[in-house]
């Protein structure tokens, strides 16, 4: 189950093998022990990488596992014939040269620092070494060539099992204790939004149910509930530790569930748990399994206050009067809510952001999945994806915003768009902004295009051009691809796919990616298409968004 965990990529969070080039890695590769994972580990640095595919394809069988010598077979038959590891020269300069294993370090340290003197001397000896145990010079020669040019960069192993040992734990963990180990690690990471964010998306594609904060379910971290995720109400802003803890105290005390706003009002010390808390709580939708929405229970919170003291008060008057006082019982009936028109799920969601730090309960770009997967060629969050050199395009929903004068007098914005990894802090000069200044509004989702710029330990996006994303896919798509994996979908799967795509005819061409025992065949249909919202979310039904591609060329 663990090993299964690797093959599919679902590694975020797991120790040395969450970022997104190793997952696409672990999937072609298919670990299937401690070794596997140990050569990957050792492989994924700069240098090695380029030989990452060699080392799939020849454990995997589709290419053939070779020897300069049979001498080295033995030394290199677990890394299916590549030196990945420091270990592995020492041992061949041993093996094949003669050398002691003192004076194979050495030969290794001297290739790691190229000094040509010394490697002449080195090699000179390895040739010899060689020779003694029958292996002519020029295979000798070809084999020191091969280890000087791995030397450079090996790995050292029992760093690299000692790694992967704890990332096989870790990975153990998740797979076998998910929910939990989520909920550690979000508990963990709550400090750094663009953790919380990576984390909460991996929660939504492996099927893990985060609830929002619920007042019935009071929890100062994150916890589990029945395979759910119970959001932590200590990490939501203006409420802390004390004020989580009266809450419990006070569920407890009633030994009922909380049935409204005003309910709990009556039941909390109103001292501690007081109306900015309140405010925190009813945005990041603590009150929501009480019903009325997030905009009924925010209006009533005043009045839920006052309520609140009341019947507090009332009911200490009551105990009083059961020692001899004079006091006439009566009931205080609950208000209703107020009659409040529900939010826009954007403005709800841009408040619910406000209290928490991110998205919890959705994601303004949710309904753009495909239009992110196709489009953007840089995920803010993953430092694997940014390029430097080269204009990229970045997809994501605007959430702060500012204008500037500059010294022409012309404006200019600063403002901060946030996708499913992370966030970036974009810079619009004054002829670009006067172009679509009526794009860059709070919680709209945009496209930018331009140069990515290092900000210390963030980025920054110079911002060329801009798009509403509703917009993106008439503009950008030139074709559409659809992936399909044998092992999955069948002949029935095809033919409700071409029944989709005549109800739609166009100009658009269509290409398919069959996934069949790891490698990929193209085929292009002679169906073209025209592109519309119910064609994308009837194919979604059936292969799923993240199986469609939109093409730009």
């Amino acid at each position: 189950k663990t090993y299964e965990l690797f093959s599919r990529g679902q590694t975020t969070a797991v120790f040395q093998f969450e970022s997104a080039p190793m997952r696409e890695y672990l999937k072609k590769l298919k670990p299937t022990s401690i070794a596997d994972l140990s050569a990957m580990n050792a492989l994924y640095r700069p240098g090695p990488m380029e030989f990452i595919d060699d080392f799939i394809a020849c454990k995997h069988g589709r290419k053939k596992i070779t020897y300069l010598h049979p001498i080295l077979e033995p030394i290199l038959k677990e890394t299916y014939g590549v030196i990945v590891y420091q270990e592995q020269v020492i041992q061949i300069a041993n093996k094949v040269a003669g050398m002691s294993l003192a004076e194979a370090d050495l030969l290794r340290r001297a290739m790691g620092k190229k000094d040509l003197k010394a490697m002449a001397e080195q090699k000179e000896k390895f040739i010899a070494g060689a020779e003694k145990n029958n292996i002519r010079a020029e295979i000798a020669t070809e084999i020191f060539n091969v280890i000087d040019k791995f030397a450079n960069y090996g790995f050292n192993k029992s760093h690299s099992v000692a790694y992967s040992i704890v990332a096989y734990q870790t990975a153990y963990l998740k797979a076998h204790y998910l929910e939990e180990f989520l909920a550690a690690n979000l508990s963990n990471e709550f400090g750094d939004t663009e953790k919380v964010t990576i984390l909460l998306e991996d929660c939504r594609k492996l099927g893990v149910k985060v609830q929002p904060p619920d007042i019935n379910y009071p929890s100062v971290k994150f916890d589990v509930e029945g395979k759910k995720i119970i959001f932590g109400m200590s990490a939501i802003k203006n409420v802390g530790v004390s004020a989580v803890e009266e809450i419990k105290k006070a569920h407890q005390k009633l030994g009922r569930n909380f049935r409204s706003i005003y309910d709990f009002c009556s039941n909390v010390d109103t001292r501690i748990v007081n109306k900015r808390t309140l405010e925190g709580l009813v945005l990041a939708g603590a009150f929501d399994s009480l019903g009325g929405s997030r905009a009924q229970n925010f209006e009533a919170i005043p009045d839920a206050l006052e309520f609140g003291s009341k019947y507090q008060s009332s009911k200490e008057k009551m105990v009083e009067s059961l020692f001899g006082g004079d006091v006439e019982s009566h009931e205080i009936e609950e208000p209703d809510l107020p009659q409040t028109k529900a939010w826009e799920v954007k403005d709800r969601l841009a408040k619910e952001r406000e209290v928490l730090g991110f998205y919890l309960t959705d994601h303004p770009l949710r309904r753009f999945q495909t239009e992110y997967n196709s489009f953007a060629t840089v995920h803010l969050g993953e430092e694997e994806t940014y390029n430097f050199k080269e204009p990229v395009r970045a997809i994501g929903v605007v959430t702060d915003f500012r204008t500037k004068i500059d010294k022409r007098g012309n404006k200019m914005a600063f403002f901060t768009i946030d996708d499913f990894t992370g966030s970036c802090e974009c810079l619009m000069f004054f002829k670009v902004y006067e172009k679509c200044e009526d794009l860059i509004l709070p919680e709209s989702t945009i496209l930018v295009k331009g140069m990515l710029e290092s900000s210390g330990d963030a980025i920054k996006l110079h911002v060329d051009e801009a798009y509403s994303l509703k917009d993106t896919k008439q503009i950008f798509t030139k074709s559409i691809g659809l992936i399909l994996d044998s092992s999955i979908h069948d002949e029935t799967t095809v033919q409700k796919i071409k029944n989709i795509l005549s109800k739609f005819p166009g100009k658009l061409p269509v290409a398919i990616g069959l996934i069949d025992k790891g490698k990929t065949r193209e085929f292009l249909l002679s169906t073209k298409i025209a592109l519309h919202d119910n064609l994308i979310s009837e194919l979604a039904e059936i292969i799923g968004e993240d199986s469609i591609k939109f093409f730009t060329n």
